[in-house]
């Protein structure tokens, strides 16, 4: 991913944000506020009032300065000020991606309006003084940033939810030579897998694509006549492989909780990922378990068959699971863990993933769709971008 520097006026949440995204990203951690204490041994506000403004000024371009040699893979909370400087403004640029998390006066007075720790705001009148300097900087914001992120009446996951997904890189179409035949076409069912497309371990199969579904209607010699044949392959070129692993009651999609998971259901899931193999070019085998063993033994077996990355949505298990968060980090190839709804605007303790720290992205409440996310992450290269 490289490194994410976040800027914005005091009381934009810059701090708060930065603790919470170095989990979600899995990187570490840097308030330059609090590294420029640390050399000092001392306070910012005392630092303001026995060196002067000018010289806690050069101290922050001098931090940036270490970060530029030394920050490798962090997130990056600077000051409100930080960006006024042209010099510093380049330096960001140097570092990392810098995330401007923009607040209206309005909200960063109501946030800071009784924290008497601002020297800056150390006035009269703080809302003026806000308004004045937030002016005043709005252009060096702006000019230093390449996202910007409005936090106004939004939580932490809202916020973060933002910056990921802007953080995200662009898909790169996946080189193949592989034609699927007609778009749309799904030719009855495979050997070892069942109605819904959970896949029998005893069984080792290859399958081209992942989600076939039943087609009653069609004789199994009808359906041997219409399975489209394979390309003769280019020199060198292979198909990529992946495994899409769903944790308990994923099967049960259409059926539970339909305000939060929608209607569609496990069978209109397998449909979309059968389609974004034969549109990516790449085999994809899904697998689901209601059992927490299954799904171990699947994600191990995923080491000696040739798999090239995983998309897992562990289900409940996300949130307490070590067992599966180990067999996790065993294997190498890149992983993305998904989630169907928003954890971050749900309960507590769905908040809380033991198992994304082995995986190189986390993907929630994007629906359905951040199956396909996760997918074109990995055919990407995700682990180039880490």
């Amino acid at each position: 991913m490289g490194n994410v520097i976040l800027i914005g006026f005091m009381g934009c949440g810059k701090s708060s944000v930065a603790v919470k995204l170095s989990y979600r990203l899995k990187q570490s951690m840097t308030d330059t506020d609090r590294w420029i204490e640390k050399k000092q041994g001392k306070k910012i506000a005392e630092i303001f009032e026995q060196d002067g403004e000018e010289a806690f000024r050069q101290m922050e371009t001098q931090a940036l300065q270490y970060l530029k040699e030394n920050a490798k893979n962090q997130v990056i909370s600077v000051g409100g000020g930080m960006p006024v400087r042209e010099e510093n403004r380049a330096l960001m640029k140097e570092i990392g991606k810098v995330v401007y998390l923009r607040a209206t006066a309005e909200t960063l007075y109501e946030r800071v309006k009784e924290d008497g720790a601002r020297p800056l705001l150390q006035c009269e009148n703080p809302f003026e003084r806000i308004q004045d300097l937030l002016e005043a900087r709005k252009g060096a914001y702006e000019a230093a940033a390449d996202i910007v992120v409005d936090v106004d009446g939004k939580n932490f996951g809202q916020i973060l939810f933002e910056i990921e997904r802007a953080l995200r890189p662009a898909p790169r179409p996946y080189p193949g030579p592989y034609r699927a035949g007609e778009e749309g076409r799904f030719i009855g069912r495979l050997p070892g897998l069942g109605r819904y497309g959970h896949q029998n371990p005893a069984h080792d199969l290859d399958p081209l694509t992942a989600g076939l579904l039943d087609q009653p209607e069609e004789t199994e010699k009808e359906a041997a006549q219409n399975m489209p044949e394979e390309e003769e392959k280019e020199p060198g070129c292979e198909l990529k492989r992946l495994l899409v692993i769903n944790g308990p009651n994923l099967n049960f999609l259409g059926i539970r909780e339909k305000g939060v998971y929608g209607t569609k259901d496990y069978a209109y899931l397998l449909d979309l990922i059968a389609r974004k193999a034969n549109s990516c070019k790449a085999r994809i085998e899904v697998f689901q378990s209601n059992h927490e063993g299954a799904i171990i033994d699947r994600i191990q077996a995923a080491y000696f068959d040739g798999t090239q990355g995983i998309v897992i949505n562990p289900g409940a298990y996300t949130h307490y699971s070590y067992a599966i968060r180990d067999a996790l980090a065993s294997v190498s190839m890149p992983k993305v863990e998904v989630h169907i709804s928003n954890i971050m605007e749900r309960e507590e303790f769905r908040k809380v993933s033991v198992t994304a720290p082995a995986c190189d992205r986390q993907i929630y409440g994007h629906g359905l769709e951040g199956y396909l996310e996760a997918v074109d992450f990995i055919l990407a290269g995700g682990l180039e971008d880490r």
